[in-house]
């Protein structure tokens, strides 16, 4: 089928299912929860027509089973009849519909009836709820009723086409619920973007035959991620064997995205329900490609004690370093590296494409500091690509794709590439929560060019650095003292404590009084030898402590070693990159608006950031004066005019 008359049919047919809601639903259900009813009567639709053919057979088959455990039930379904799921219930919708008593009770013990497998689908629904507030409403015969008569089976709606109606039917509901369902759903301009640059590298060994790949996505939410990878995988090979992983926590994510491989022809248990940061459900598995889109500024803080004894562990994925508990993506980011399969003989290696927001580019605290110190040791960080804002159900703040990679390409080893790809956006017809841009095909493409061809041609868009660029020595720089010499009573009182003073001292000090600070090392011992007395080493530095004045039209001050003395009032803090020469950067960034300005190298503090806006700063020009007084004038002539119009009239 065309894509377009693909498309067409899908649409036309999720229009027919929605109709649900205004036939049934008003009145009953507030319009947010549309979807939460029409959802789990779809799938179970779909299940049921994927089903029909096979049924009495496999009522007989299981009876004949009895009492036996069941997983053993069903691996010998799926032995001779190919299904990895089933329902031994003698009921359907269409004869549930046929009568309109106790229709709730039916319709619970026809859902009671499918595998062990899929049977927490409906839990994580809520079904029964649902169809309870339905029965009470005298509305769940009509919906019943509805239902049956779709025709969802494999052979007037293939897999691809139902992906596509469960998909609209999603997009419905999410457009009735709005912002908050942005938590588990990620637009699929996003995802095709991320996986169009995911695979852009492995085109070569994607091609051939027996070719196998794997996909997790443990944050999965309602499971697009995975299927967009997966179709996209299909259609670079269409021999290609792909297999599916995803880890959900939220109840109704979990069952969406379970629902929506299930009906596409997915395993049962492609997805699982856990929270991934307490438990790795696929601990001791690594994986193709990784795809994530996890929570924004995430509190880990009920997660701390099974994450903080996951990083005792040396080598594990959170032993590198843990990030604020106010915001555990960078958790995510570590967990997903970790996930990557190690390089192949053949030199594939795992790939990642992680959603963030900013703050993992350039959060200072020790935490992120060494999770991403350890992902440039590892050579993971292949590219950052900053996405437009409002590109997101859920929020309009400015996002960012981390792709990582177990096995970088020659020519990009020991490389980061930027990708500023903010500006590549339309605007849509209509906002969908803080959706308010996507990225069509042709800003998609520039992307992926800009990717493919790693340069700095076009300095706008594109930059490739080394790690060491986002490396920092944080140096503190201090002002050097410019010190003149006054004599006042002060400075007698201040010296008179001194075990070798005198009042023949008084005498030294008015002697100096005015000579230039640095000088006091040589003209203190010289004009009390000339009154015939002896000053020590500590009374000089003791006298020009007292005599020092700040003048800032002074010589810059140095003791009697030389040595640079530093204003007690001035002290900055210099970022200086780890690629750059500090002697330099002094001569070139501090020296010439800081004039005497020293700093000690030997308090550097090492970090790390990855400052995305600085690097691709462009500074705007100001517009011409002559412009902003034109602009000026006109404004004053049209509030003159309108003064006058209002003066006319009184």
């Amino acid at each position: 089928m065309a894509n377009g008359s693909r498309a067409a049919n899908s649409s036309a047919i999720a229009k027919v299912v929605w109709d649900t809601a205004d036939k049934y639903l008003r009145n009953v259900v507030e319009p947010q929860e549309y979807g939460d009813y029409i959802l789990p009567f779809t799938v179970l639709r779909r299940l049921e027509c994927l089903l029909v053919d096979t049924k009495p057979a496999l009522i007989e088959f299981v009876a004949s089973m009895a009492g036996m455990p069941p997983h053993l039930i069903d691996i010998a379904v799926k032995d001779k009849f190919g299904l990895s799921f089933y329902n031994t219930s003698p009921l359907d919708l269409a004869g549930i519909a046929s009568v309109d008593d106790n229709v709730d009770k039916s319709v619970l013990s026809y859902v009671a009836g499918f595998s062990h497998n899929i049977f927490d689908i409906w839990t994580a629904f809520d079904f029964p709820r649902l169809v309870e507030r339905l029965a009470e409403a005298n509305r769940l015969h009509g919906v019943v009723k509805h239902f049956s008569t779709l025709a969802l089976g494999s052979t007037s709606i293939d897999d691809n086409v139902m992906g596509d109606i469960f998909e609209d039917v999603m997009y419905r509901s999410f457009d009735k619920k709005g912002k908050g369902a942005g938590a588990f759903y990620t637009p699929r301009d996003a995802i095709r973007l991320m996986v169009d640059v995911l695979f852009a590298s492995d085109e070569e060994s994607l091609a051939g035959e027996n070719i196998l790949r794997s996909i997790y996505d443990p944050t999965a939410g309602s499971g697009g991620m995975l299927l967009v990878a997966q179709d996209a995988l299909r259609a670079l090979n269409p021999d290609i064997k792909v297999t599916l992983f995803g880890q959900e926590l939220m109840a109704s994510a979990y069952a969406l995205g379970k629902a929506d491989l299930l009906i596409q022809g997915g395993r049962p248990d492609a997805i699982r329900q856990e929270n991934t940061l307490v438990k790795d459900l696929y601990e001791d598995q690594t994986f193709d490609y990784v795809l994530s889109n996890p929570p924004f500024g995430g509190d880990w803080s009920d997660d701390e004690k099974a994450v903080k004894d996951q990083a005792k562990v040396p080598g594990s994925r959170f032993s590198h370093g843990l990030p604020p508990k106010n915001d555990g993506q960078m958790l995510f980011l570590a967990h997903c590296a970790s996930k990557l399969s190690p390089a192949s003989k053949n030199g594939h290696g795992g790939r990642a494409a992680v959603v963030s927001n900013a703050s993992p580019l350039f959060n200072s605290d020790k935490g992120p500091n060494a999770i991403r110190q350890w992902l440039f040791d590892e050579d993971l960080v292949d590219a950052i690509i900053a996405l437009p804002k409002q590109m997101f159900y859920g929020t309009g703040i400015a996002t960012y794709v981390w792709i990582l990679d177990r096995n970088k390409e020659l020519h990009r080893k020991g490389k980061i590439q930027l990708i500023d790809g903010s500006r590549q956006w339309e605007s849509m017809h209509k906002p969908l929560g803080d959706k308010r841009r996507q990225m069509g095909e042709g800003n998609r493409e520039v992307v992926i060019r800009a990717y493919r061809e790693f340069d700095n041609a076009d300095s706008v868009i594109s930059r490739v650095l080394t790690p060491a660029d986002f490396m920092f020595r944080d140096v503190p720089v201090f002002k050097q003292a410019r010190f003149a010499t006054r004599f006042n009573d002060d400075v007698v009182a201040e010296l008179r404590s001194r075990r070798d003073f005198t009042d023949k001292h008084v005498e030294v000090l008015k002697g100096v009084d005015g000579t230039a600070w640095s000088e006091l090392p040589r003209t203190l011992p010289a004009t009390a030898g000339a009154l015939g007395i002896k000053v020590s080493v500590g009374f000089i530095d003791a006298a020009m402590k007292a005599l020092a004045v700040i003048d800032n039209d002074a010589p810059l001050a140095v003791d009697r070693k030389g040595k640079a003395v530093l204003a007690d009032d001035w002290k900055i803090t210099e970022r200086v990159r780890l690629s750059e020469d500090l002697d330099k950067h002094m001569k070139d960034e501090v020296l010439p608006f800081a004039p005497g300005a020293v700093c000690d190298a030997s308090k550097a503090k090492a970090g790390n950031e990855i400052p995305f806006t600085r690097i691709f700063y462009v500074p705007e020009e100001p517009r011409p004066l002559a412009e902003i007084d034109a602009d000026v004038a006109r404004i004053m002539g049209e509030l003159a005019t309108m003064f006058e119009a209002v003066k006319a009239d009184d």
